[in-house]
């Protein structure tokens, strides 16, 4: 026999009028009702703060890069490249050694390996449609976006001078800001391309190690070297840290028209 004492949503308690049950049933059924249309609306509000907040974010992302190249434009504005890193006194002497592979093209992904390190000079990609391959549009490079050795030397061959740091200098925070602070100061005050400049990384598994205790080299290809006028020599400078007043010197002894096929920097791609 069914004890019809508890409570149970089809037998009213004992003494209770069964219009009061079904009153009260109701009740729970339009609480939770309520309860579960309160709770949609929570959740059509999260939902509606998540689109609005992934919009945002993109919307951010998108305008990210505009302002930063603005704030970077500003920092660097005027700045003085010798006001970067070290005194020139942390390079050593410049070296100069005759130069070879003047359009001296292999095909695009034929490796090339160059003697010395970094290189200055020598067989390049034919690639760039008679200008320079790598544009600066991109001043500064690391090792998971830098262009390939046969590609940057196509740009030496165009007059470009290159910033090569070592591993040590990108795992080191201070001296890399200062590789990339000129970088940006070379790109920001640029107002007319004569500045052909790259910073790039120079990694293990490009060859051997600068000389011992120098992790910055800085090359360029020259077509006006030595007695003769049309002498070409590769040129470098082996750096213990980034110094922008070396580099600035480097650059106004070697200007990117001394090369063997100058560029304006307006054409270069």
């Amino acid at each position: 026999m069914i004890d019809q004492s508890t409570e149970h949503p089809r037998y009213p308690a004992r003494g209770q009028d069964p219009k009061s049950a079904k009153s009260d049933r109701q009740k729970v059924i339009d609480d939770i009702r309520r309860s579960q249309r309160k709770s949609e609306k929570r959740q059509g509000r999260v939902i509606v703060i998540a689109c609005v907040v992934v919009a945002l974010l993109i919307i951010g992302a998108a305008a990210y890069n505009p302002v930063s190249s603005w704030v970077q434009r500003q920092q660097y504005k005027d700045k003085e490249l010798s006001e970067i890193g070290a005194s020139a006194s942390v390079c050593q002497d410049v070296i100069t050694r005759d130069a070879e592979g003047n359009q001296d093209h292999v095909d695009e992904g034929v490796q090339v390996e160059y003697e010395y390190a970094p290189p200055a000079f020598g067989a390049h990609w034919n690639v760039g449609g008679g200008v320079a391959p790598v544009s600066i549009d991109q001043r500064y490079y690391t090792a998971d976006n830098r262009p390939e050795l046969e590609a940057l030397v196509h740009n030496l061959e165009h007059g470009f001078t290159i910033l090569w740091y070592d591993e040590t200098v990108a795992d080191d925070s201070d001296m890399l800001a200062q590789v990339k602070g000129i970088a940006a100061t070379l790109d920001v005050n640029d107002t007319n391309n004569r500045y052909s400049f790259i910073a790039a990384p120079w990694t293990s598994d490009d060859g051997e190690a600068f000389p011992d205790g120098q992790h910055i080299a800085m090359t360029h290809w020259t077509a006006k070297g030595g007695e003769n006028e049309d002498e070409q020599l590769g040129v470098w400078q082996y750096c213990s840290e980034p110094s922008g007043e070396a580099l600035e010197q480097f650059m106004l002894d070697y200007p990117f028209t001394d090369a063997p096929e100058p560029i304006g920097g307006a054409n270069m791609g």
